[in-house]
């Protein structure tokens, strides 16, 4: 068994696919509309869907936005050097919700960034 993708929706796709590709540098990897159900499907992630966990963006046509509500918590990814992915991120236009630093009770270097409706991500280096 393996994790395939992790699923979240959101409220303007193409904004959304370009965060994930252009700010966290991945690659979209499939996009596909449904018409009859009036959503659409984007895959993004840092390599082919046969070796790697993805994000599906889900946007349902008709919605513009979510309530992200309190169960979710965030995705993680792990970088070579936070301090550097943060101030990336910032110079792209990403919104930096938690600066680079030590975390909490522990010594592992963690950053926190929001994507376009809000999902949290954490930027967690490498040990």
């Amino acid at each position: 068994m393996r994790i395939l993708h992790t699923m979240i929706r959101v409220g303007n796709l193409d904004r959304s696919v370009r965060f994930y590709t252009e700010i966290l540098g991945m690659k979209l990897l499939r996009r596909e509309d449904f018409h009859d159900g009036k959503f659409t499907l984007a895959f993004v992630g840092y390599g082919d869907e046969s070796q790697n966990s993805v994000i599906e963006l889900t946007h349902n046509w008709d919605v513009q936005s979510y309530d992200l509500g309190d169960a979710f918590g965030h995705i993680a990814i792990e970088v070579d050097d936070v301090y550097r992915a943060v101030e990336q991120i910032r110079q792209a236009g990403g919104e930096i919700l938690r600066e680079a630093g030590p975390m909490k009770f522990g010594h592992t270097v963690i950053a926190f960034v929001s994507d376009p409706d809000g999902y949290k991500i954490e930027l967690i280096g490498k040990e």
